[in-house]
């Protein structure tokens, strides 16, 4: 941060035109939602919709003591975090972890229009490690979705109504909803057109484009010009299985959806999931479902 920053925080919480804004006082905080096993591991702080918000500035020198998620719908600006700064722009988002001094404007010619929320809880240390929350730290262009809006705006309505427990727990069984709309989708999407995917992502899609056929690590590893070993180390460390055993899961879910939707064979279904040996393919079924393909088609559904 520049010499004048470093003096102390400025916080602008923003009074223009079309401003929503509701920050949950402390003591409901403490009383209904800490001290609430249900609510207590993540929960809503503060939220707010900023509308062409010309002249909006916050520095904050130890950062805020929970995590705070920002999406631009419009307009344009900028965050600093540390000596790093980053223009935001339409349809990007990003999430700072707690305690991280930063700042953050609008831009005077093109002043952003913006929906935030700050976030806490007890999971939180796990939830930022689990997400690598500080990959987050530039701006991830996202997919514009309504689904957003309409989860943002449920979560705003059922608070604007007060603090009654049903309203809070609604609010808060909304929030993990609303952070994987923008954490997943992002999986999917690039900061610019030149950036590459995730490597594991890209390799979980080309899985999924090639569910009928037989791919082995090899044959992964190579398509990414990484050793064998490296691959599967990347590849484990970030969804907690091997590479093919991944595969083979993705195709018995497959499998799985066959089996309640068509009359299909067994043994034809064996054969699209790439499996020529139809014993093999209920053996690997029933390891992976718990059930045989005969048991599973049988039994009851929803």
């Amino acid at each position: 941060m520049n010499a004048k920053n470093k003096e102390g925080s400025h916080k602008n919480i923003w009074y223009g035109i079309g401003r929503q804004r509701i920050e949950i006082p402390k003591t409901v905080l403490k009383q209904k939602i800490q001290s609430n096993d249900m609510l207590n591991q993540l929960y809503v702080c503060s939220l707010g919709y900023y509308p062409n918000a010309r002249g909006h500035y916050t520095y904050r020198k130890k950062g805020l003591p929970e995590n705070f998620l920002f999406y631009c719908v419009d307009g344009a600006g900028w965050y600093q975090i540390g000596d790093k700064k980053s223009e935001v722009g339409p349809n990007q988002f990003f999430i700072l972890p707690q305690n991280v001094e930063h700042a953050y404007a609008s831009a005077e010619d093109n002043p952003w229009t913006i929906y935030w929320i700050h976030f806490g809880g007890e999971s939180l240390p796990q939830f930022n490690e689990l997400h690598a929350v500080q990959k987050h730290f530039k701006p991830f262009y996202i997919k514009s979705s309504g689904e957003i809006i309409t989860m943002f705006s449920r979560m705003y309505k059922a608070l604007e109504l007060g603090y009654s427990t049903d309203n809070l727990i609604f609010a808060n069984l909304c929030l993990p909803h609303f952070l994987s709309l923008f954490i997943y989708n992002s999986k999917h999407t690039t900061v610019s057109p030149n950036e590459k995917l995730d490597v594991v992502d890209s390799a979980i899609l080309y899985m999924q484009e090639h569910i009928n056929e037989n791919i082995s690590l090899q044959d992964l590893s190579s398509h990414y010009n990484y050793s064998a070993s490296r691959f599967s180390s990347l590849f484990k460390q970030k969804t907690g299985y091997a590479p093919i055993d991944y595969f083979i899961q993705m195709k018995m879910q497959k499998a799985s959806q066959q089996l309640d939707f068509s009359s299909s064979s067994v043994k034809d279904i064996a054969l699209s999931m790439g499996f020529d040996d139809p014993y093999y393919f209920s053996k690997r079924f029933r390891k992976i479902i718990g059930l045989s393909p005969k048991q599973y088609r049988s039994q009851k559904k929803d």
